[in-house]
């Protein structure tokens, strides 16, 4: 059955002449988005698409569909503006305030799926610290911060978590015997150590102090995760890294569950302004349960 993502993609395929590209713009893998074509094709009954090794080409039935789901695109967003101007949301601006680790990974999928289903609403991403993010909300600067680790009493809507893991080389001693069964941070804390921070004050170091706990050889102190997972493969060091923040390629690491498990969960807040923003409230609304934007397909 054809759906939203089907036309979405088939339109990005065609502009992108690349699958790879175009499940990413799309927010699908590229085998999920090789499948769905090939369903689309399936279900009109002729090829869309002619196929090279590095070129994805258009048949000449193919433009014409393509031709179609661009009106009707075109059309759906028509149809949100107008309900966007219906309820004042047009026209509205949301300044939204992150750190490094989760403007990478986490907003890009929300953001693009929002700005899909309310495209006359502007989204601006201002990053910093975590510290820099919770001054920007209690002075009112913005109108949503993501915030680490939000307690339990302090309004906010999930986001997404992930889980502290160890790094090493993948020849390193104690990558040989902590595979099975994870990695304690009293075993690292001993190591030399590539202190990496993301731009957060929770990193490393805090967790070996919530912990009781020392790094007693800090060889390199750098702000970037990748930075820190590269200097590791050299062999300078281990490092804590939040596992949403790990390269896409491992080669040469060793990664290790940390034991007793440590989490990172992170909250949207809502500053005073945001609070009274309709078009920051729709945003909320429209984050499920799982930290992505959720909507019909």
């Amino acid at each position: 059955m054809m759906n939203l993502l089907h036309w979405r993609l088939l339109v990005a395929v065609a502009d992108a002449s690349n699958i790879s590209r175009a499940a990413e713009e799309v927010g699908m893998t590229q085998s999920g988005a090789s499948q769905a074509i090939a369903q689309l094709e399936a279900s009109l009954g002729f090829p869309v698409f002619t196929r090279e090794r590095r070129y994805i080409g258009v048949t000449a039935l193919g433009e014409q569909v393509v031709e179609q789901a661009r009106s009707m695109l075109a059309r759906l967003n028509a149809i949100r503006l107008l309900a966007d101007q219906s309820r004042g949301l047009q026209g509205g601006r949301i300044r939204l305030a992150s750190f490094p680790s989760v403007t990478s990974t986490l907003l890009p999928g929300l953001l693009r799926d929002f700005r899909r289903q309310h495209p006359g609403i502007e989204v601006v991403v201002l990053e910093g610290t975590d510290e820099e993010v919770e001054q920007w909300l209690a002075a009112d600067t913005v109108e949503l911060g993501v915030v680490m680790n939000p307690p339990a009493g302090r309004s906010h809507v999930l986001l997404g978590e992930d889980a502290w893991v160890a790094v090493m080389p993948a020849h390193h001693l104690l990558a040989r015997n902590a595979k099975a069964g994870g990695i304690t941070l009293a075993e690292l804390a001993g190591q030399p150590f590539i202190l990496a921070t993301g731009g957060c004050v929770v990193n490393g170091e805090s967790l070996m102090e919530q912990a009781g706990l020392h790094l007693s050889d800090v060889r390199v102190k750098v702000r970037d995760w990748i930075s820190a997972c590269l200097l590791v493969r050299e062999g300078m060091g281990v490092a804590l890294v939040p596992e949403s923040a790990l390269p896409a390629v491992v080669q040469g690491l060793c990664v290790v569950p940390v034991t007793p498990p440590i989490q990172r969960k992170f909250g949207l807040v809502c500053s005073l302004s945001g609070q009274a923003s309709a078009a920051t409230q729709a945003l909320l609304k429209g984050v499920g349960k799982e930290g992505r934007w959720t909507e019909s397909r």
